[in-house]
């Protein structure tokens, strides 16, 4: 799968951290950290942390 992130529009707000904390998490200036290669079994939990992004900064291929 593939994750894009639009850093313009992440906000910091975290949402998607919530949801999928295994893939996503904010460093100590809230910037958004991926993790690389995120295992296929978690593809359903990226999609509903992607949906769950207020601004839709999130884009997800093959999940």
């Amino acid at each position: 799968m593939r994750i894009t992130v639009d850093y313009g529009l992440c906000d910091g707000l975290g949402q998607c951290a919530l949801v999928a904390p295994e893939v996503f998490a904010l460093d100590d200036d809230e910037q958004l950290v991926v993790a690389p290669d995120p295992a296929p079994e978690l593809a359903g939990k990226v999609a509903a942390a992607a949906r769950a992004c207020p601004v839709r900064a999130i884009s997800v291929e093959g999940a």
